[in-house]
Parts: C-alpha cells; structure tokens; sequence
C-alpha cells in the first residue's frame, strides 16, 4: 500500500507477455474475421510499428485506488496503450501520493504473465521525469515512455534532454510523446514559427519519439470552445485549421515525419440530439445489426466514429480516449480492410512505376504517388490485422463489443 492507495493482491509478479491486438477475439472467430491477424507486439518492436500499435490510447489518473489491476483489466478487454496521468486527472495537493502510486504501481506490475500494455506517464514538469527514473525499481522495464504536455519550442528542448538522461538512467529506449496543445501554436501569429522549431528540434530526437499527440481540449480552452457531442473536431475551423498545420509540417511521409494520434473523444453518455446521427443505416443492414447501430448512436458513439473516419483522412492514426467503451471503436476502424490490402500489395509489388486497375476494379493504383500510402497500410496491417473478404467494421465492432 502506498499513500492510501491500495494495490490489487491479486496481481502476481510473473514474466510479461507480447501485447496483441484482438487477442480476445480466438480460434474460428478470429479466422471468420480475419484474413492476416495482427502481429504479437514485443516491447522491442521497430519504432514505427509500435507507434502504429498504439491505436486507442487510454488516460488513467495515477490517483486511482486500484491502478494496477485497472492496468490489467483494461489489457484484457485490448487495450493497448494507456497513459498514467499525473497532469490535469490529479489535484495539486495529491501530486506527491501520485508519484508514489505511480512508482508502486509500474514495480508491482513487473514481470506478469498477461499482456500489459504500453505504459507511460504523463507528467507535470520537467523535473518530474528525472525523479520517476530515479526512483522506479523493476517497474523501470513496465515504462514504456512520457507523455508531455504543452510541448512547444520553450518547454521542449528540457523535456527531451530529461528523457535522453532518463534512458541513460534505466539502460534502454524510453519513448516520448508530445502533446501540442500550447496556445502559442494555436495562434495564428505564432503558429508557423513554433512549428518550425518544433519539427527541427523533434528531428534531431527522432530516435526517442514514438508519437506527436494533439490535445484538443486546450486548444479549445484558448477561444472558450467546447465543441458539442453532434460535431467532430473538424467542423471546429479554428481548431482544423491547427491540426492541419501540424500534420503539413511533422506528418510528412518522406521520413522527416512522425506518427500524429488523433484528439480525444469527450462524450460517452446518453443525450438529446440536435442533428440526425452520423451513422448511415446501410452497413449495419448488411450485417443485420440494425440495433447495433442504435445502441452506437444512443452512446455517442457514432460521432466518434466519424472522428475516427477524418482523423485517418488527414494523416492521423490511433486517438486518445479517456473511456474504455471508445476503444473498440478505435481498434475496429484501424484494421486493414481486405481491399485496402490487396492495393497495397499490388502497389509495393510494382517497382518501375505507372499505373493500373485495382483487384476490385473500382479504382486506379498509380504506384508511386501511392506508394507511401501503401508502405504504411502494410505496417497497419501488422499492428492490426487485415479483415477476411466481406467483412466490414461493423463485423469486427460488434465481435469486439460481444466479448
């Protein structure tokens, strides 16, 4: 027990396992499902496919009695990556007992035998950093990284300069993830100048950074906005507008970029709706889950949904969420369809250029102007796995849900 929290007795210190995407989902009905199952993700994992296994990435305060068995509980239900917040989820005047249940935490979890997922903590401060790797014992090989927050090009330079020590300290890669959320990238004055310096200064860590996260609420907080549960992040210009700028200058595909995740969702309860649902009826007949698609729609859900939908249209991968019940939905929409992978097969196949029809004959795969969108649809399809013929995201969500 530390600092009045309780730690879970039922939690035993045991040898870790890979983390897998859908290791619930098994036998018949995982081959139903899928054509290629996703890949067992070992902490030593390339870079770029552990950012691309992130997907929905779940904050937790560190102030939660039951931390560790949360931790456990949720990797069972597939979550992959989650956050031990010691930010806005804590009050000021519990930050040290946070710390603590934190360190107490991330040791006591060592070694388990179920999948644990991606663990970071997102810290406070700078000095914050030093003093978790100082004071970490076998939690140390748990960590999987920091979170920043209100990373710009004044608070960056420190925070990154802690992580290197902070891998020096614990004897391995220990990954970061900025949060651009800083009201200085948000306006438009500052905007170009601060991502500039951004972009040079990730580039020269490019080796400790798994991901660039966007934190929308802040931005937000700037012009007094809280977007309402009928609208997507989109439909917010002022905030679009930000977002597109920072995937234009840290999402290039020509390796100078990074993995940018997506804002988080903030609803999950029922409501009276303004505008008619987002969710088009036709897909869910087609697989006879008429009442599915209401109960999505009764839970918000459908607005996240089509988040999720534009966040990978503008060059955005895996989001963050801050209730469990938006997981599935993340995970279901990050699986490779069928038809994306046979054009991605076909395109990296093709290694002199030009242009032909697709294996489903509705479209035209121009190979090179393609070929980044087919190289990282591949790495997807590893994290994630590729859906059999005739299975669509309503298949997977509902199998996902069911478990």
């Amino acid at each position: 027990m530390t600092a009045g929290y309780a730690i879970a007795p039922e939690v035993n210190l045991r040898k870790q396992v890979p983390l897998r995407h859908f290791h619930n989902l098994q036998g018949p009905r995982s081959r139903e499902l899928f054509l290629v199952e996703p890949e067992p993700i070992p902490g030593t994992a390339d870079r770029e496919l552990l950012a691309t296994a992130l997907g929905a990435t779940l904050y937790v305060p560190a102030t939660r009695p039951d931390l560790a068995a949360t931790i456990l509980r949720r990797a069972a239900r597939g979550v992959c990556s989650m956050v031990i917040d010691l930010e806005d989820a804590v009050a000021d005047h519990q930050v040290d007992a946070a710390k603590e249940h934190a360190v107490a935490t991330l040791d006591l979890l060592a070694g388990v035998a179920d999948p644990v997922p991606m663990l970071f903590v997102r810290v406070r401060d700078v000095q914050t950093v030093t003093e978790l790797a100082d004071r970490l014992g076998p939690g140390a090989d748990m960590l999987t990284g920091f979170v920043f927050p209100k990373f710009d090009a004044v608070t960056g330079p420190a925070y990154l300069a802690a992580l290197d020590a902070a891998g020096d300290r614990l004897g391995r890669p220990v990954y970061g993830m900025p949060v651009l959320e800083s009201a200085n990238l948000v306006h438009r004055q500052t905007r170009d100048e601060q991502l500039s310096r951004i972009a040079e200064l990730l580039a020269e860590h490019r080796d400790r950074l798994l991901a660039v996260r966007i934190g929308a609420t802040d931005m937000c907080s700037t012009f007094g906005i809280r977007r309402d549960r009928d609208l997507t992040i989109y439909d917010v210009r002022v905030i679009a507008d930000v977002i597109a700028d920072i995937v234009n200058y840290l999402g290039r595909a020509d390796g100078s970029g990074f993995i940018i995740t997506g804002p988080v969702w903030e609803y999950f309860a029922d409501h009276e709706r303004m505008f008619r649902p987002l969710l088009r009826t036709a897909p869910f007949e087609e697989s006879d889950a008429v009442p599915f698609r209401q109960y999505l729609v009764s839970r918000d859900l459908d607005g996240l949904l089509r988040e999720i939908t534009l966040d990978r249209a503008n060059g955005i991968q895996g989001k963050t969420v801050i209730h469990p019940s938006h997981v599935a939905a993340v995970h279901a929409l990050s699986v490779v369809t069928h038809e994306e992978y046979a054009d991605a097969l076909h395109i990296m196949e093709a290694d002199v250029g030009g242009v032909a029809a697709s294996e489903y004959r509705n479209k035209m795969n121009e190979m090179r102007p393609h070929r980044s969108w087919a190289r990282q649809t591949l790495v997807r399809a590893r994290a994630f796995g590729v859906a059999n013929k005739g299975v669509s995201f309503v298949d997977l969500l509902t199998a996902m849900i069911a478990e």
